[in-house]
């Protein structure tokens, strides 16, 4: 059983993640999520460092080159990210929990973006470690690391050795481009692959290029289109 602690500090808010379509992803889990806005993060950066296994369940990661990789944030003292910001039920966590039980959910203070910190905390999900994750939420259970892993022959889910799920990526570089200029831009230059140095402008104009004009494939049509 995962805690629900850092829940209990907050009256019903929730941190989604910081780049996607929020409503879309967020309703396969929560089907009244509320108050949807963007907000500001300081101190923390995003990566691309984190085996997703949906992704394979979906046909989409492409192992022989890595690309393989979800999105996560980690401190980052002198980042700042823009965000988006939902609210759910606290007697909803566990559903969220349940749906991403590898990152690791902590507390935070978004701002505004007039710089105003919010009156109450959110959650966030950050990367975890793959000690932890197995000895914590598997409760050091292979069975159980098999259920949610082991089963994709991925037996590492933090890497630094990784680049991007191709169509996420698009998706997610849409979707901060629907959401506007401001938050476009600061997904492409406070976004870093698994290296931590390459942003995701960078990447997109040298190894990545091309990323943008592929097409979703019917996997995942409707789901990752931005």
């Amino acid at each position: 059983m995962i805690p629900l602690r850092a829940w209990d500090c907050v009256p019903r808010m929730g941190l989604q993640l910081l780049f996607g379509d929020a409503k879309r992803s967020t309703r396969a889990t929560f089907p009244e999520p509320r108050n949807f806005r963007m907000a500001a993060l300081r101190d923390f950066r995003r990566v691309y460092a984190h085996v997703a296994n949906v992704f394979y369940d979906r046909g989409v990661a492409k192992e022989d080159t890595k690309e393989i990789s979800s999105l996560s944030v980690e401190p980052c003292p002198g980042e700042y990210i823009i965000i988006t910001v939902f609210e759910i039920q606290k007697t909803e966590a566990a559903a969220f929990i349940n749906r991403e039980p590898e990152f690791r959910y902590i507390l935070v203070v978004p701002e505004d973006l007039d710089g105003k910190p919010f009156a109450h905390p959110a959650v966030i999900c950050a990367r975890y470690s793959d000690e932890e994750f197995f000895h914590v939420r598997c409760q050091g259970d292979k069975d159980i690391y098999f259920k949610h892993f082991g089963r994709l022959n991925i037996f590492k889910i933090w890497r630094d050795d990784v680049l991007p799920c191709r169509v996420y990526l698009r998706h997610c570089v849409l979707a901060a481009r629907n959401l506007n200029e401001e938050a476009y831009n600061n997904f492409l230059d406070h976004t870093f692959l698994a290296d931590r140095k390459t942003t995701i402008r960078e990447y997109l104009a040298n190894a990545g290029s091309g990323v943008m004009e592929e097409e979703p494939s019917e996997s995942v049509r409707g789901r990752y289109d931005g």
